[in-house]
């Protein structure tokens, strides 16, 4: 009953949290502030009344448009929302279903909250930088920047929490340094992946493929799953990539030209973000199956 609830709590929480996204996502490529003025629609300026911000419930009540002015409100707010809300739904429910020692021996363990706060905090940032991406091309560095730094932070946490685990209740004060700095080299050695395929890239392409951006969330995502979770996610974004890459291809009409399709541009940034979430929820399990297949 207990997990059944928590997740329902936590679904409930995602959407909020996902309709303040849905604010970010819109004012912040404007230059606008988060904070005022109120919510309103972007065509006639009308300020919405407060059940016109419930989220997923007032898109429908409203048909998807505004009452005013009955402009189309994008399909974005609704699948952002929606996001968030399951992101963190999944991964309540999978914490959950085996409840963790700071359940029961939270004095012992004071890190833990922190720890779970991390963990939902970093699947709404792999959500928030995916729908930037995907509308702006955009990875700004006010969240991956930030990012790297509490992704190292949260990854003390951790290994704090580990060794004590380990050590039952053992040494008050473990020592810290080491998981610090392996991350930090994690998060080095996934930044230099992607500024060596952009070299390459340029290199052979002479033009720009990737940006910095993408070097910046490669990082935060090592920072935050370890240089195995952040490959685990550059592969499944390549995956994604290389099959929306071929959709577009196989959908054009006209040929525009024989290097045409070269030239589009794909929101590698989102890809990775995908397979961050992927690699959050269930990462371990699918590098301990990989493992085994492949004979480790």
């Amino acid at each position: 009953m207990i997990r059944v609830l928590g997740t329902l709590f936590a679904a409930l929480m995602g959407l909020a949290f996902g309709s303040f996204l849905n604010v970010c996502l819109t004012r912040w490529p404007a230059g606008e502030s988060i904070v005022k003025p109120r919510s309103h629609c972007r065509n006639c300026g009308r300020t919405l009344a407060w059940w016109e911000n419930v989220p997923l419930a007032s898109w429908l009540a409203l048909r998807g448009r505004c009452r005013t002015c009955g402009a189309w409100i994008g399909l974005r707010y609704q699948l952002v929302e929606l996001a968030v809300g399951t992101a963190w739904a999944v991964n309540v429910w999978m914490l959950l279903g085996g409840p963790p020692a700071w359940f029961a021996h939270p004095y012992h363990y004071p890190e833990g909250p922190f720890i779970e706060v991390g963990a939902l905090l970093v699947l709404w940032l792999f959500i928030a930088l995916a729908a930037l991406d995907a509308e702006h091309l955009w990875l700004p560095d006010k969240l991956t920047i930030p990012g790297i730094v509490l992704g190292i932070i949260w990854t003390v946490l951790v290994n704090r929490f580990h060794y004590r685990m380990f050590y039952d209740f053992g040494p008050p004060t473990p020592p810290l340094a080491p998981g610090a700095l392996r991350r930090l080299g994690e998060t080095l050695a996934a930044a230099g992946l992607i500024l060596l395929i952009r070299w390459v890239y340029k290199l052979i392409r002479h033009r720009e493929g990737l940006g910095l951006g993408d070097a910046k969330l490669m990082a935060m995502l090592a920072a935050w799953l370890g240089l195995s979770g952040a490959l685990l996610s550059f592969a499944t974004g390549v995956v994604l990539g290389a099959l929306t890459a071929i959709v577009l291809i196989v959908r054009r009409k006209k040929p525009e030209g024989a290097n045409s399709w070269a030239a589009t541009k794909l929101p590698l940034g989102t890809f990775l973000c995908i397979g961050g979430i992927v690699a959050s929820l269930w990462g371990q399990p699918i590098i301990a199956a990989y493992l085994r297949w492949a004979g480790f």
